[in-house]
C-alpha cells in the first residue's frame, strides 16, 4: 500500500511542481482523518493540491468560494416548499461531498465560517432542527490568504483547533517555475491525472496507520512537547488535548507512509510544525504570524529523552 502512495505522490507532483513534502503533508492528514488548512499568497497551486488529491483517491468534489456575502444556508441546503406535493424538500448544500474546498474561507464573515464547525467535528450538519450525516470520507481542505491581507476575517481559535494541520505552498523553485513557463496553456493543470486509489483504498489506509505502535519513551516526548506550551513564557497559551491527539495521529501515519510500524521520534518532528504553528500563539502576537518561531523553539527546546 506504501508504494501505491508513493505512485500518488509522484502523479500529483506533476501538477503541483517542486512540492513533495507539502504533498505527502497533504496526503498525511487525509490518511490521518483530518482537515487541511492551506495558507498562502494567491494562485500558489492550493486549489490545484485539492483537485489532484480529489482525482487521484476518486472522491467526490465540490468547490466553495467564500465571499464576504456568502451565508451559511449557502452552504449547509435549504428546504424549499414543494406546491405540487405541498410539503418541504431539503435541498444539500455543497457540503455534501467526500472532499470540499473552502476557498478563501477567511473572506466570509464568521456567521459562515462557524457553519463549517459541526461538520468538521462531527461529519454531520444540523439545519432547520434535523440532523444530516455527511459523506464518508469526508474531508476539507480550507485555503485562505494571509490575514494582512484586505478583506479578511480572521478565523477563531475554535476554528483553526478543527484542521489537523496547516501548511503553505510557496513560490516554486527555478526549475519548476521554468517547467509552468514552458507549458503552452493555462487550463486545467490536473485535468489528466488518473484515478490511482479508491475509497476503499483509503478506508484501509486509515486504518493500517491506526495500528502504528506508540512506545512509552515517544508518548513521554509528546507529552513534553505539550507541557512546554502550557507551561514556558512566551506561549500566549497552551496545545489543548485536541492538539496533543493530532500530534499523535499524524506521526502514526508518517510512521506508516515510511513503511513502518512503529513510530520515532523523527516522525513527531517531521509533522509538527504544520500540526502545532496555527495551533500556538506567542503571547504579544496579535495574528497568529509567529506559530512557525513557536514550533521552532519546541524542536529546539524540548530535549527528546
Amino acid at each position: 500500500m506504501q508504494d501505491r502512495i508513493g505512485a500518488a505522490v509522484e502523479e500529483i507532483g506533476k501538477v503541483l511542481l517542486g512540492k513533495e513534502t507539502q504533498i505527502l503533508l497533504a496526503l498525511c492528514c487525509l490518511v490521518s482523518g483530518g482537515h487541511l488548512l492551506i495558507e498562502d499568497l494567491p494562485d500558489m497551486g492550493k486549489t490545484t493540491l485539492a483537485h489532484a488529491l480529489a482525482r487521484v483517491f476518486g472522491l467526490d468534489f465540490n468547490r466553495i468560494q467564500f465571499t464576504s456575502d456568502l451565508l451559511p444556508a449557502d452552504i449547509l441546503g435549504v428546504s424549499v416548499f414543494d406546491q405540487a406535493s405541498g410539503s418541504f424538500s431539503f435541498h444539500p448544500g455543497p457540503i455534501f461531498r467526500q472532499l470540499v474546498l473552502a476557498d478563501e474561507i477567511n473572506r466570509s464573515t464568521p456567521k459562515t465560517q462557524s457553519a463549517l464547525l459541526e461538520a468538521m467535528e462531527e461529519v454531520q450538519v444540523s439545519v432547520e432542527g434535523q440532523t444530516r450525516a455527511l459523506p464518508s470520507p469526508f474531508f476539507v481542505i480550507a485555503t485562505q490568504n494571509p490575514v494582512s491581507l484586505a478583506g479578511t476575517f480572521p478565523l477563531p481559535e475554535s476554528q483553526l483547533d478543527r484542521f489537523l494541520m496547516r501548511i503553505g505552498i510557496g513560490y516554486p523553485d527555478p526549475r519548476a517555475e521554468r517547467i509552468l513557463l514552458e507549458r503552452s496553456s493555462e487550463g486545467d493543470r490536473g485535468a489528466g491525472l488518473p484515478q490511482l486509489l479508491g475509497v476503499a483504498d483509503l478506508c484501509a489506509m486509515r486504518s493500517a496507520a491506526s495500528t502504528v505502535s506508540l512506545s512509552p519513551l515517544l508518548l513521554d516526548y509528546v507529552q513534553r512537547l505539550v507541557a512546554h506550551t502550557r507551561t514556558s513564557g512566551g506561549f500566549h497559551f497552551g496545545l489543548s488535548p485536541r492538539g496533543s491527539i493530532a500530534i499523535v495521529r499524524a506521526a502514526r501515519t508518517w510512521a506508516w507512509m515510511a513503511g513502518r510500524q512503529h513510530a520515532v521520534p523523527e516522525d513527531v518532528q517531521a509533522i509538527l510544525p504544520a500540526v502545532v504553528e496555527h495551533r500556538l500563539r506567542a503571547t504579544a502576537d496579535g495574528d497568529g504570524r509567529h506559530g512557525a518561531a513557536l514550533a521552532h523553539r519546541l524542536l529546539t527546546e524540548v530535549d527528546v529523552f
